[in-house]
């Protein structure tokens, strides 16, 4: 027994599990939270102070004149528009591959006029766009026969539930194909006709109805025909309204057709041999390349096939 053990108690019990010896301090006071550092709660952030100015109001976008709104409504270029290009909803419209066609339109033409200008093919610049001029409107007859026989041969393999749908479809195809003809019937019609030259033109009134159809149609339906034709030819009559695969199966179809003709008709005369064989090919292997082209990237990235358009 000592300072230590005043009651004389053994450190440990008989059974030999270790006791707690008192201390000369006092147990420490418990932590509080668990050990945890208290959490300080942070102040909310505070919303800015308002802008000493108001904001300046954007100006409004100015309302379109009766010149515009009448342009947009019933001009040659815009009706052109309207009439040729596809519009079926839920129709893929792919901008690189339209690009890519615009890229090959161009250097194919660049390199037809360059070939005629320098093995004396065309005199002068005219020359070459009045054979451009009958080659649109070659390839757009051409285009209008093929058309009819490829929407049937479409009908004959299409499941019959779907040939419904597909002939409605192809009817505005049929639409812009008759749209086109009208238009370009009226200047054989006003030559014909004596109209053109002043044959009603018989009193002030008939005289003024006369100048004003001449002026109509010059200002009027000759737009709407070149314009009209380059979009019906580069959109194939809209023929995406049937399906996205129609368009590049038949510029395919139609390419070949041209390539057949000019060889049939002698082409190029006086052009060598290899060269009028790149000039007559040059159109079909490049067409080719891009329509096939197109339809693997329909295939690849929109899941569209060439069978889907037999909607079996």
């Amino acid at each position: 027994m000592n300072a230590w053990n005043p009651g004389g108690q053994p450190p440990y019990d008989p059974h030999g599990a270790p006791q707690p010896q008192p201390g000369p301090y006092p147990p420490p006071p418990p932590v509080p939270n668990g050990g945890r550092p208290p959490q300080i709660p942070h102040p909310s952030p505070q919303p800015f102070p308002p802008h000493p100015y108001p904001p300046h109001p954007f100006p409004p976008a100015p309302a379109p004149t009766l010149t515009r709104r009448l342009r947009q409504r019933i001009g040659p270029i815009h009706t052109a528009r309207r009439v040729f290009k596809p519009s079926r909803p839920g129709i893929i419209d792919d901008p690189f591959v339209a690009r890519i066609q615009k890229i090959r339109t161009l250097v194919g033409l660049g390199a037809v006029v360059w070939v005629s200008m320098s093995t004396n093919l065309a005199h002068s610049v005219g020359d070459v766009a009045n054979d451009r001029a009958d080659q649109s409107w070659l390839s757009f007859l051409m285009l209008s026969v093929t058309f009819p026989v490829a929407v049937g041969v479409l009908l004959a393999l299409a499941s019959p539930t779907a040939r419904r749908e597909l002939l409605r479809r192809a009817g505005r195809c049929f639409g812009a194909i008759v749209a086109l003809f009208a238009a370009v019937a009226v200047f054989p019609a006003s030559v014909l006709t004596g109209f053109y030259n002043g044959r009603f033109a018989t009193t002030p009134l008939m005289t003024v109805v006369t100048y004003t159809a001449i002026v109509l149609t010059l200002v009027w339906v000759l737009p709407f025909i070149v314009w009209g034709l380059g979009l019906a030819l580069t959109h194939v009559f809209r023929t995406a309204d049937i399906h996205e695969t129609v368009p590049p199966l038949l510029a395919i179809t139609l390419v070949w057709e041209m390539a057949a003709i000019d060889v049939f008709t002698g082409a190029y005369p006086g052009v060598p041999g290899a060269l009028r064989a790149l000039l007559i090919l040059g159109a079909p292997l490049s067409v080719t390349a891009v329509g096939l082209w197109e339809l693997h990237r329909l295939r690849a990235h929109h899941n569209i096939a060439v069978r889907d358009v037999l909607m079996r």
